[in-house]
């Protein structure tokens, strides 16, 4: 089993890292950007990026990154590699309850109530709710950016620890 530890390790960091990416890439350009443009536009874009999230690009990093983490647990615990089982379990958690959980829980709820809205509104009524719905979709998307950030360095910080092979 020790042979899959490295492989698992990397595929651990991979999708950590994308999903971190994936999170980081709405707090510094996406929503920004979106709030630059007429609400009612802003709240079409927002439902168009909503349907199209849901694809197999995109579930392997979201979905994936806990199984990944819990797999490599259990073979770096398995191989002996102690310190890296405990750091790719804190990656695990951290991940579940901050990016996984919390999405499914607040953003998830916030995209659908958002996607039942028939556009154009009246421009005062899209602002309401464009900024409504920013302002809190922002803050949460900032709590998970930082928990996914937070397992990825977990992440490599199990990596780093992996026991090295002597010559």
């Amino acid at each position: 089993m020790r042979f899959l530890l490295f492989p698992m390790s990397l595929l651990s960091v991979l999708l950590t890292g994308a999903i971190f990416g994936f999170f980081f890439a709405w707090v510094c350009s996406t929503m920004w950007g979106l709030d630059q443009i007429d609400p009612n536009i802003a709240i079409e874009a927002m439902q168009a990026m909503n349907a199209s999230v849901r694809n197999a690009v995109f579930a392997p990093a979201f979905f994936g990154t806990p199984v990944a983490l819990l797999l490599t647990t259990v073979i770096a615990w398995k191989s002996g590699a102690t310190r890296s089982a405990i750091w790719f379990a804190l990656a695990g958690i951290i991940y579940i309850a901050g990016g996984l959980i919390l999405t499914m829980q607040i953003n998830v709820p916030m995209n659908e109530a958002l996607g039942t809205l028939a556009t154009p509104l009246a421009p005062d009524e899209a602002e309401r709710v464009w900024t409504n719905y920013s302002d809190v979709w922002q803050f949460w998307n900032q709590v998970r950016t930082v928990a996914s950030g937070t397992a990825l360095a977990s992440v490599g910080l199990g990596l780093a620890a992996l026991p090295h092979r002597r010559p």
